[in-house]
C-alpha cells in the first residue's frame, strides 16, 4: 500500500492550494482516504476524509466552508482543495487510508509521507 501527496507549497494568506493523494498497491475504492495535518509543536489534527465510495465526508471545523475533499476512484486519487488559506493552516499535511471515515488518527493504518504547507501572512 502506498500513498503519495503532492501539491503542498508556499503561499500568502489568502490564497488557494489543491493537495492530491495517489493510492497505489491496493483496491483504492476499498478505502476511505483522509487528511491529517501537523504544525510544529502541535499534536496531529484530522481535516478531512472521504468514505470509499458513497463520498459520505467529513470536514474539522477549524476548515469548514474552506476546504473541500473529493475523489476520483477511476484516477486513484484523492484531492483536498484548500481556498482562504490562513498562517495557522500551515503545517504537513498526511494522506491517510482506512476502513472508516473517523477522526481518529490510529484508525488509519496507510499514511503518506506528508507534504509541506506553508502560508505567509
Amino acid at each position: 500500500v502506498q500513498l503519495v501527496e503532492s501539491g503542498g507549497g508556499l503561499v500568502q494568506a489568502g490564497g488557494s492550494l489543491r493537495l492530491s493523494c495517489a493510492g497505489s498497491g491496493f483496491t483504492f475504492d476499498d478505502y476511505a482516504i483522509g487528511w491529517f495535518r501537523q504544525a510544529p509543536g502541535k499534536e496531529r489534527e484530522g481535516v478531512s476524509c472521504i468514505s470509499r465510495r458513497d463520498s459520505t465526508t467529513w470536514v474539522a471545523a477549524s476548515v469548514k466552508g474552506r476546504f473541500t475533499i473529493s475523489r476520483d476512484n477511476a484516477k486513484n486519487t484523492v484531492y483536498l482543495q484548500m481556498d482562504s488559506l490562513k498562517p495557522e493552516d500551515t503545517a504537513v499535511y498526511y494522506c491517510v487510508g482506512g476502513s472508516y471515515t473517523t477522526r481518529r488518527p490510529d484508525d488509519f493504518p496507510y499514511w503518506g509521507q506528508g507534504t509541506q504547507v506553508t502560508v505567509s501572512s
